[in-house]
């Protein structure tokens, strides 16, 4: 069942209209959700299925995009290393992880207590919209050093 997207304001509608996200992950489904729904609100969405994809994107941009939307865990790069790179290149960012393992300690200590905002998968539809709201409202993230060494994430799986 598909569910209904929640109502939006028009005073949000007409913020989100001048927005980009930069969504990564590297679940298919997932990202094709979260670009559709995005869109649907009116921002400008850029997909990546890997950081290192997004890391090419971000090489061809002049400016930031207004949030990095992100999963943590994802083969290759991690998110908060993308994030990294996206503080470092820009110096600063707003960043919004999303993680199916929200509870585990690496996920904590890499992303919550660095002072991230994260979303929990699997989310509602209207918990994604006020997340990302949340996340645009808040101030600009300050470049940090995220080493998640290849050993932590393969415990993760």
């Amino acid at each position: 069942m598909i569910q209904q997207l929640p109502e939006i304001a028009a005073g949000a509608l007409q913020l989100a209209k001048r927005h980009t996200v930069l969504v990564v992950d590297d679940e298919q489904d997932i990202r094709s959700l979260v670009a559709n729904v995005l869109t649907g609100y009116g921002y400008k969405v850029v997909t990546a299925s890997s950081a290192a994809k997004a890391i090419a994107l971000l090489a061809r941009m002049d400016a930031p995009p207004d949030l990095l939307l992100t999963d943590v865990v994802m083969p290759g790069m991690s998110g908060p290393m993308l994030a990294d790179q996206l503080l470092a290149r820009f110096g600063g960012a707003r960043v919004l992880f999303m993680s199916g393992y929200d509870e585990r300690q690496v996920v904590q200590r890499y992303v919550v207590e660095k002072g991230f905002a994260l979303i929990a998968k699997p989310f509602q539809l209207d918990k994604l919209c006020a997340s990302v709201k949340d996340a645009m409202e808040a101030g600009i993230m300050a470049p940090q050093h995220n080493e998640m060494p290849d050993l932590m994430l393969e415990q993760i799986h």
